[in-house]
Formats: structure tokens, sequence, C-alpha cells
């Protein structure tokens, strides 16, 4: 990791120098292909580490009324309300996502998961199982590739994917995306996990 800090400063300056490689320009079509899928309008949302926001724009556009966006730099939040002039401002919070309160029925995972130092992957896990009401999703995409120092992006395996969720989730959905952009084929993996009942 080359003893980056990966705090808000850090992605401030990559979105002010728009040094973020991985932003494609528009959403990722694994992710598209499943909001086609939901029927309920109104179900709560959460992005987090949403960056430019191309999931936010895709959902709202599609009518979807309970859309929370969370991340921790300004710079993407400002050009997501740029982009989005009518979304509401009081559901753009910028914010530490650990930090952050609420009950979802999804939660959408796309390059945040990567973006975090891997030393936090299970308190990643623990929050977005507290965010989740029960039966709730997290729907998205990881990674597939060898975890390294180098990074963000941060690798990551079906492995260990599927023990360190399986905890708090059940698996429903941990398979190879058949429609990755072509710089991505072989290297992503679409997941539906859905919240357990532990108690």
């Amino acid at each position: 990791m080359k003893n980056l800090k990966l705090d808000q400063s850090y992605w401030e300056n990559n979105y002010q120098n728009n040094q973020i490689g991985w932003d494609i320009g528009y959403v990722s079509p694994s992710i598209k292909s499943y909001f086609d899928q939901i029927t309920n309008k109104n179900a709560k949302i959460l992005i987090p580490g949403a960056g430019n926001g191309y999931e936010v724009e895709c959902l709202f556009n599609h009518g979807f009324k309970d859309i929370t966006v969370v991340d921790i730099a300004k710079q993407p939040l400002k050009n997501i309300q740029k982009k989005i002039p009518d979304f509401p401002s009081e559901h753009i919070l910028r914010e530490d996502f650990f930090n952050h309160n609420g009950n979802y029925d999804y939660i959408i995972e796309q390059t945040f998961f990567c973006s975090l130092n891997p030393k936090s992957r299970l308190k990643y896990i623990n929050k977005m199982s507290d965010l989740l009401n029960l039966g709730g999703k997290l729907v998205g995409v990881l990674f597939d590739f060898p975890l390294t120092s180098d990074g963000p992006p941060f690798g990551g395996s079906i492995g260990e994917y599927l023990s360190t969720f399986s905890k708090q989730f059940e698996i429903k959905v941990l398979n190879r995306c058949y429609n990755s952009i072509k710089p991505r084929q072989g290297r992503e993996l679409f997941i539906i996990f859905e919240k357990k009942n532990n108690y």
C-alpha cells in the first residue's frame, strides 16, 4: 500500500486531479442489469463511496425515490449534484461510511470495498450487516485478482469472500461477471449477499 493514508485528503486530491482510473464513466453493465430487475421504486437504497455517482444517476432517472449517497470526499458529491440537480441534497452525505447510520433494503457495492484498506474488511462486512434490514441485500461487483499491497484498488478472491461474508450473509450469487467491460473481463464477480438473521 506504499504507506498511503486512505483518508479524506487522499480521495479529495484524487478526484480534483482526476486520478480515478477505475471510473469507467457510466454505470457498470452488471449493476445496471440488476437495477432493471428491481420493481419496488420505494426501496431504501444506499450507495457508499459513491464516487461520481453513475449508479445514483441511473436509479434516480428510473424513478427510485429513496436513494442515499455517502462519500468521504466533497468533490465527487459536488459532481453528483451538478450532474443530477434535482436529486435531493439531504440525501447526499459527506461522511465516513463507518459513522453512517440508517436502515436499507439494498446497498450497492461498486469499487468501494476495493478502495478501503484491506485491514478494514471485517469492519466493512459488519457495518454492511448493521445497515441492512433483515433480508436486505448487498449487491454489486467485487474484484477477483490477487490481493497485494499495491492499491487501491485492492484485490480479493472468491475463497476470501465466501469465508468472510458468509458469517453475516447468505451468499445468493457470487459469479464471474459475464458482461464486464473489456479491461475487466475475468476480473469481476457479481454478488448478491442477503443479510442473515443471526439472532
